[in-house]
């Protein structure tokens, strides 16, 4: 069952209130299973309630290959695969934003396991820019409805026995959420290891003081949270990929944004990096398609479905 949202300050309350929770009662804690995608840097998740088999997934990928214009289901029938083998129910399919990186597999992960398609309210934002640099037509819907449920900024929501929180986070996009799960913080592309630093800022609607003000409501968070990250890219100097770390571990290391670091020493240094940054490869299909909720353009006349690439638009 789903509460009315609070305010946001009372946001962070209850997700603080959440997690200490989980940290003192193990059966409380989330089973988290991660499924890296090393074509795309992604990292996709199946987070288990302990005490049933409910679970929900989050940050989906669906197999893209650019020069091709294919599609393939590996990384998704690697989830669905262990879903089943494990016994699991999905009960949420969870997105984080509408990716620049890769392209979602919720309907296909839908078809196979069911689930509820959720994703922040401010989509509505994302598809009506994108909407427009697509010249998506009257035929796209701006209003969220490729989603089952649009999430507020605090709303609470349940995984069988596990308490959960969604918190708004825009600031990379208008969109983004983090998702509170017992200890467990599923923070999209705002952070990344400590050691990476922070996303990007320069995609339409982003913007650096914003996401600024996104981590800090993140960083109020208890210390021994665990925080899952969407991507990793090894930072100068780490040979291995990682993907979990806490937030103490981020207020203290994070390279842009560790405690002592102003406003505006962040958003100079967020915005000199991002201007020395090329667009991700995938950024014209992947927002295309996420928009629709991971749905796929509608097949034309002669049965193929084309997806549009706007020239010097971007």
């Amino acid at each position: 069952m789903r509460e009315p949202p609070p305010s946001p300050d009372a946001a962070v309350s209850k997700a603080r209130s959440i997690i200490e929770q989980a940290l003192a009662a193990p059966v409380s804690r989330p089973l988290v299973q991660a499924f890296f995608d090393e074509a795309t840097s992604t990292v996709s998740y199946v987070v288990r309630d302990p005490t049933s088999s409910a679970c929900a997934i989050i940050d989906s990928v669906l197999d893209y290959d650019a020069a091709s214009g294919r599609t393939a289901e590996r990384s998704a029938d690697a989830l669905i695969a262990h879903v089943k083998n494990q016994g699991l129910t999905v009960v949420w399919q969870l997105e984080t934003h509408a990716h620049a990186d890769h392209l979602s597999a919720a309907p296909y992960l839908q078809g196979a396991l069911g689930g509820r398609l959720a994703i922040g309210e401010h989509i509505v934002d994302v598809q009506s820019t994108f909407g427009k640099l697509f010249n998506a037509g009257p035929d796209f819907a701006r209003d969220g409805r490729q989603f089952d449920h649009l999430l507020k900024d605090g709303e609470t929501f349940s995984i069988g026995e596990l308490r959960a929180i969604a918190l708004h986070v825009p600031g990379h996009t208008p969109a983004c959420m983090a998702y509170v799960i017992g200890d467990a913080i599923f923070v999209g592309d705002t952070l990344f290891m400590p050691d990476y630093g922070t996303a990007r800022c320069d995609f339409p609607g982003g913007d650096a003081a914003t996401l600024f003000a996104s981590i800090l409501r993140l960083l109020a968070l208890p210390d021994k949270a665990r925080v899952f990250l969407c991507h990793d890219y090894k930072a100068p100097g780490r040979d291995v990929f990682a993907w979990e770390t806490t937030i103490g571990a981020q207020r203290r290391d994070n390279i842009h944004v560790h405690a002592g670091v102003s406003q505006a020493e962040f958003v100079a240094l967020r915005e000199a990096r991002d201007r020395t940054m090329d667009m991700p490869r995938l950024i014209l299909p992947s927002v295309q398609v996420n928009m629709r909720g991971g749905h796929l353009p509608e097949p034309e006349d002669n049965g193929v479905r084309y997806l549009k690439i706007p020239l010097n638009a971007v």
